[in-house]
Parts: C-alpha cells; sequence; structure tokens
C-alpha cells in the first residue's frame, strides 16, 4: 500500500489498564483498525498523564504506574478515518479521541517495489 498527501491522524487517548471484554483496549483498536483495512497503527505508551480524572499516573511512582496513559495512532485518508470512528464511539467510554490533519510524505509497505530506479525501500 502506498500512501502519500493530505492524510487524517487518529490519536486515541486511553488508560493502560482500559479493557475490551477481559483484553486490553488498545489491543482491540489495533485489531480492528487492521480488520478495517486502516494503512496501519501503534501504540506508544507514557511515561506521565492525567485524564479528565485529574489523577496523576506516573511510572516514578510504583502506586501508581499500573495504569500508564497510552496512545494508539493510525493515519491513513480523511474518509478511511471518519468510516472507522463509529467503531471507536462502541469501543471508548472514557479518554480522548483527537483528528489532526497532516500529510504524510511517504508510506510504502514492506515488500512494495521502489517507486524508481535508485529509490531506496
Amino acid at each position: 500500500m502506498r500512501l502519500t498527501g493530505p492524510a487524517l491522524r487518529l490519536t486515541v487517548l486511553i488508560g493502560e489498564s482500559d479493557t475490551w471484554h477481559h483484553k486490553p483496549l488498545f489491543t482491540e483498536i489495533v485489531h480492528r483498525a487492521h480488520g478495517a483495512g486502516l494503512a496501519g497503527a501503534s501504540v506508544f505508551r507514557g511515561i506521565e498523564g492525567f485524564g479528565a480524572s485529574s489523577r496523576i499516573h506516573t511510572s516514578r511512582l510504583l502506586s501508581l504506574s499500573e495504569d500508564l496513559p497510552v496512545a494508539v495512532v493510525v493515519v491513513d485518508t480523511e474518509e478511511r478515518i471518519r468510516a472507522f470512528l463509529p467503531q471507536l464511539d462502541e469501543l471508548v467510554t472514557e479518554g480522548l479521541v483527537v483528528l489532526d490533519p497532516c500529510e504524510v510524505i511517504r508510506y510504502t509497505g514492506r515488500g512494495a517495489a521502489p517507486e524508481s530506479e535508485g529509490e531506496p525501500e
């Protein structure tokens, strides 16, 4: 798959301990994004943060390090990202969903042929 030009970045900010049917919520989001044929998804674990509860979660305090912030980031075309949003409505009961316009400079899946001779993969 190749993707360049205007795109939409979807960021879902949730807690590491949030679950969906007894498995991590971030895992369910990634699997659904994959099932929807989106370009890709990455999960980033935060080291400190707070949300609507105003409780600071940090990796520096053992007692609060069990629910660190997690960001799931997906970039694809606006049409494909917006088509995916209803699934997030079902999954995310507490958290923050952010959409940002962005520009993809180059995205080529592994194993794809290079765009021109001499261009690195």
